[in-house]
């Protein structure tokens, strides 16, 4: 299946310069989601994966599914202050200033193999700031997947020594 026509193109949003990849267009097409995780499962499936975590809110839309089709558990990263039990944060800075995410001190044992699983990668640091929240509980992040990469802005640089996997490169 071409996934690249099931995924939208807004120009000049959310400013000036800036090629939008809107996936809400996928995820709406029951066909072409499912598809487009099930060949995410075949990219990884020579992984050993004990769960798979992911960055709201789209990291879920992503990362779960896989998690289903693998028959692993699912852990979700939040924003500071979204999750109810004991948690840990790391900041992270975005392009107009910086923020938290956090996942439950509990999530994730020492040991378990871990695949951090997204909609995008682009500069890379939600994707950074996810594997050293992982790493922090003792998990080790076996790969990091994606349905888009946006090659030019080099965020797999930033993943030394973590397997990238991205359904579609732009």
């Amino acid at each position: 299946m071409d996934f690249k026509q099931h995924i939208r193109v807004i120009e000049d949003f959310p400013q000036p310069g800036i090629s939008f990849k809107d996936i809400t267009t996928l995820l709406k097409n029951g066909e072409a989601y499912r598809e487009a995780i099930n060949a995410m499962k075949e990219m990884i499936k020579d992984k050993q994966i004990d769960l798979i975590a992911g960055p709201e809110a789209r990291g879920f839309v992503v990362g779960a599914p896989l998690a289903y089709a693998l028959g692993v558990g699912f852990v979700p990263i939040r924003k500071s202050g979204k999750l109810p039990g004991e948690t840990i944060e790391v900041g992270y800075d975005l392009e107009y200033g910086s923020d938290k995410l956090a996942m439950h001190k509990d999530a994730i044992q020492p040991g378990q193999k871990v695949l951090i699983a997204d909609d995008l990668l682009a500069t890379g640091g939600t994707i950074c700031t996810s594997v050293n929240l992982v790493q922090q509980l003792g998990g080790d992040v076996v790969g990091a997947a994606f349905l888009i990469e946006l090659a030019e802005l080099n965020g797999r640089d930033k993943l030394e020594n973590i397997d990238v996997f991205s359904l579609l490169t732009y």
